[in-house]
């Protein structure tokens, strides 16, 4: 077989395998850079197929199909035993001072803090919850003649009764019960009433579950796409409503039916195999009824190139010197140049070399 034919042949073997490694792996072809190799000097029939080099935007990306939901599920808990006088509302944001439900006719209500409610609190009694909760008491408009502090002291108590008697509890002894109040860090959206009106609640049993009024996507990624689940990896989102939206990977999420949702930056929560991902939307804001409700498409984009030269993988030929070329066709005939080969996606790879433009032409392997 002669020197070409043998060359020809041994460059479709190798685009095969690039093209089989892009597909698998989105790896980038790290290849030597140089001058026309000797082959190429010499000139020879064009090859019969032939295509053009062209300047695109290359984009490696794997798409999955993803769900609306909120980050920060967290399950609330009565830390006393009652009865649901008033469930939650499923769907309503909840804000500072509003009631999330009512136990025993007695309204629970959020506050904001990091500190949990773990314990009454009365006069006397000293801490980072009494500093809470006088912070909350001033922003509500409680705060007359009240000291900011870490005691809980008469103009606490007072306070704390102004507050109770604007919210109807029909015992306001300016004491805060253990079961009075929720403490979060902000606004909360109710995601699921668990309890109904007249359950009996208490320490073992869900009243409702909340998250953050932050809007998120989520979706499952294979085991062998978890490089895809790295934080700040670009998505792109294609919505029922119609239109996209951009996000980036904030972390990776527990599924539901291994327990609470709590958003992960750790390096991956597995389940079956495989990872499920929480999407951050750029710029925030609402979406649509419809996009809460449907299926949205979600596009990890795991690497790109901007305005790059390239050419249908097949082109490549291996070099016996080493490295990539491409066979120029010019004026009926064919010369072989070296060049460098970049990131390869959809069938087509970046090229660069000297004198390499938009609308040459180049040979292509049979098929």
């Amino acid at each position: 077989m002669s020197e070409p034919g043998k060359r020809r042949r041994w460059g479709i073997a190798v685009a095969a395998a690039v093209t089989a490694t892009a597909a698998t792996a989105g790896v980038m072809i790290a290849t030597n850079t140089g001058k026309d190799t000797a082959a190429g000097a010499r000139k020879a029939k064009a090859p019969a197929t032939t295509t053009e080099i062209t300047r695109t935007d290359l984009v490696q990306s794997k798409t999955v199909d993803g769900r609306l939901d909120y980050a920060q599920r967290r399950a609330v808990k009565s830390p006393v035993e009652g009865t649901i006088t008033k469930a939650a509302d499923v769907g309503r944001t909840v804000a500072l001072g509003q009631r999330l439900y009512e136990r025993d006719a007695r309204p629970v209500v959020l506050l904001y803090g990091a500190t949990p409610m773990y314990r009454a609190m009365k006069t006397g009694d000293r801490g980072p919850d009494v500093l809470q909760l006088e912070r909350n008491l001033r922003d509500l408009g409680f705060g007359s003649g009240l000291y900011v502090d870490i005691r809980f002291d008469a103009a606490t108590k007072a306070a704390v009764k102004a507050w109770q008697k604007s919210l109807g509890v029909t015992e306001a002894n300016g004491e805060v019960g253990k079961g009075d109040v929720v403490f979060q860090r902000g606004p909360v959206r109710v995601v699921s009433a668990d309890a109904a009106l007249a359950d009996g609640i208490g320490p073992d049993k869900t009243v409702l579950t909340v998250a953050s009024t932050k809007p998120v996507v989520r979706a499952s990624l294979d085991e062998a796409d978890r490089a895809l689940a790295a934080k700040d990896t670009k998505v792109e989102i294609s919505l029922p409503s119609g239109g996209t939206r951009r996000g980036k990977v904030s972390g990776t999420a527990v599924p539901e039916s291994a327990g609470d949702t709590q958003g992960d930056t750790g390096g991956g929560s597995s389940h079956d195999g495989g990872v499920e991902v929480e999407i951050a939307l750029d710029g925030g804001g609402e979406l649509r009824e419809k996009d809460r409700q449907g299926t949205l498409s979600v596009k990890f984009v795991s690497e790109s190139r901007k305005d790059v030269l390239t050419v249908p993988v097949e082109a490549l030929v291996a070099l016996r010197e080493g490295g990539y070329g491409l066979d120029l066709v010019e004026g009926g005939r064919k010369r072989t140049v070296q060049v460098e080969a970049g990131l390869s996606a959809d069938g087509r790879i970046e090229v660069s070399g000297a004198g390499l433009r938009e609308g040459m032409k180049v040979g292509t392997a049979e098929q």
